[in-house]
């Protein structure tokens, strides 16, 4: 129903910044929110920061005032600016889109296949 495409992971040295990006396409009757989970080695997954309609930011209290969330509504897409890297930020990151089917269908979920950033020197 819902396909995600991930991209912008990669190894970065501490202090730099990468970018993600998550577009969605399918069929679909509304996406109520999108947003990125990380998963760090050893650990369980986690929010990382989250849009909601209409228009509401969530983040972890780890990653405020370094990562923007943003999003482009016409292209289904959102990104994660991640500036300030640590190596503590070392996670495979997820995307994730909860959306509906129908006008009064459930709620479902659907993730990426995910994209590692690596924050070493």
């Amino acid at each position: 129903q819902v396909n995600l495409v991930e991209s912008g992971g990669g190894l970065v040295q501490p202090g730099g910044s990468l970018r993600l990006s998550c577009a969605a396409s399918g069929s679909f009757f509304e996406i109520t929110a999108m947003g990125w989970f990380r998963q760090p080695p050893g650990k369980q997954r986690e929010l990382v920061a989250r849009l909601t309609t209409p228009g509401n930011t969530d983040y972890a209290d780890s990653v405020k005032g370094r990562f923007t969330i943003s999003g482009d509504n016409a292209k289904n897409t959102i990104y994660l600016q991640m500036d300030s890297l640590q190596p503590e930020d070392t996670a495979v990151y997820y995307c994730n889109v909860r959306f509906r089917i129908s006008p009064y269908g459930t709620l479902l979920n659907e993730w990426g296949q995910g994209t590692l950033v690596t924050v070493s020197s």
